[in-house]
């Protein structure tokens, strides 16, 4: 009598229990196989081209450089880079040259940054179209 007083009846295996497991499982699909979450899968990143730029002047860039650069209203060794597809140090030199022809107006110079315009005036200037271009 003493055994039995101790064991209890096994439970119900209809139960609430189950159906309760079955409504969780169908609310939340990530927990399908109610195993471990699935491992986070990490991007790749995005794939820059190379920029493959000139180190050196060939012929038509370096008439480009001296016909369209000193048009623009904002002159920078970045921007001169990016337009005409050549190295920084290669824009920065051009840009000095530019300078000591009076094509171009320096703005301001900073050990890390320089700026120059056009230049808007002067009799070194011959043959440049109007601003209005």
């Amino acid at each position: 009598m003493l055994r039995s007083v101790l064991f209890q009846p096994p439970k119900d295996a209809k139960g609430k229990g189950k159906d309760s497991g079955k409504s969780k499982k169908d609310k939340d699909p990530a927990n399908k196989s109610g195993g471990k979450a699935k491992k986070k899968k990490w991007s790749k990143g995005k794939v820059r081209d190379k920029l493959n730029n000139l180190v050196l002047f060939d012929k038509a860039t370096y008439e480009k450089l001296n016909k369209e650069v000193p048009n623009y209203k904002l002159i920078t060794p970045a921007v001169v880079s990016e337009r005409l597809k050549i190295r920084g140090s290669l824009a920065r030199a051009a840009l000095q040259e530019l300078l000591s022809k009076g094509m171009i107006k320096l703005v301001s110079k900073h050990r890390s940054q320089v700026i120059y315009t056009r230049n808007t005036k002067g009799p070194e200037e011959e043959g440049a179209p109007d601003i209005g271009q």
